[in-house]
C-alpha cells in the first residue's frame, strides 16, 4: 500500500541489493519513494550504482548521479555491512581494519556525501541499521558488537548535530535475522540444521527476524509519519532488548 506522504521523495539504500538492504528499497518504492540502491553487487542501471562505500570517490560519484537524475535527495537508509563472529583472541586487527572499515567509515561516507543534499530536503531522514548486539551483550561477537556500537552511537551525536538543519537521524536494532550473511553463517557450520535451531531458539518468539520486519520499522522511521522521532534506536528483535522470558 502506497503512501502519499512518500510520493515525490527520493531515498539512497545502501546495502541495498539483498537481505535487509533490499527489502527496505522495495518496501520503500511500495510507499511511493523513488529510490537508488547503493552496493557492491549491483548491476549498474537507473538509480542502482555499485559502489563499495569504503570508496569515497565512488560514493560520491553515486550520490552526484543520483542528485543529476532525481534533482534530490530525502531518505538515506544505510544498510551495508559485514557480520563478524568469534571473541577478542579470535579476531586479528586485519578483520578488525575490516569490519570497522566497511561497517562504521562506509557508513559515515555515505551520510557525508548526502548531507548537503539532506539539508536541503523538507522531509531529510537517516536511517541506520545497528544491531540487537549495539545494546544487548552477545557472545562471540566482540568485533561486531564494536562495529555496530559505533553506527548506534554515530546516530544519537548526528541527530544532535543536525537537529537545527533538519535531519532526523535514527537506528533499527534486528535481532538475527534471516540474510544471505546469516545463510553463509550456518552453512559453515558443522551442522546447520542444528546451528540454526541455536540462533531460532535465542530469539524470544522461536524464530529469526524476517528482513520485512526490520523494513517495515525503516520505513516508519524513514517517513513524515514520524517527523517527531529522533535518536532513537528501535529495536526489532522480538523481545531480546526488553524482556526476559523464562526457562
Amino acid at each position: 500500500m502506497s503512501d502519499p506522504r512518500f510520493n515525490g521523495l527520493v531515498a539512497v539504500v545502501t546495502g541495498g541489493q539483498s537481505g535487509i538492504g533490499a527489502a527496505c528499497a522495495d518496501r520503500l518504492r511500495e510507499l511511493g519513494a523513488e529510490v537508488a540502491v547503493f552496493d557492491r553487487d549491483a548491476a549498474a542501471g537507473d538509480l542502482s550504482f555499485a559502489v563499495d562505500v569504503t570508496d569515497e570517490q565512488a560514493v560520491a560519484d553515486a550520490v552526484a548521479s543520483v542528485i543529476a537524475q532525481t534533482g534530490r535527495i530525502d531518505i538515506l537508509v544505510n544498510s551495508a555491512g559485514i557480520g563478524a563472529a568469534g571473541t577478542i583472541a579470535e579476531n586479528d586487527n586485519a578483520e578488525w581494519r575490516r569490519v570497522l572499515e566497511i561497517n562504521v567509515i562506509g557508513t559515515a561516507n555515505v551520510i557525508r556525501a548526502c548531507l548537503p543534499h539532506l539539508i536541503a530536503s523538507p522531509s531529510a531522514s537517516v536511517v541506520n541499521v545497528a544491531s540487537a548486539v549495539s545494546l544487548t551483550g552477545f557472545p562471540n561477537r566482540v568485533l561486531y558488537t564494536a562495529s555496530k556500537g559505533a553506527v548506534l552511537s554515530m546516530t544519537r551525536a548526528m541527530a544532535a548535530d543536525h537537529l537545527r538543519d533538519g535531519i532526523r537521524f535514527n537506528a533499527v536494532c534486528p535481532g538475527t535475522t534471516e540474510t544471505p550473511w546469516i545463510g553463509r553463517l550456518l552453512d559453515s557450520a558443522d551442522d546447520p540444521s542444528a546451528a540454526r535451531a541455536a540462533l531460532e531458539a535465542r530469539q524470544p518468539h522461536g524464530r529469526l527476524i524476517a528482513a520485512d520486519e526490520v523494513a517495515e520499522a525503516v520505513s516508519y522511521l524513514a517517513g513524515p509519519r514520524s517527523g517527531s522521532t529522533n535518536g532513537v534506536a528501535l529495536s526489532v528483535d522480538a523481545g531480546i532488548e526488553s524482556i526476559y522470558v523464562a526457562d
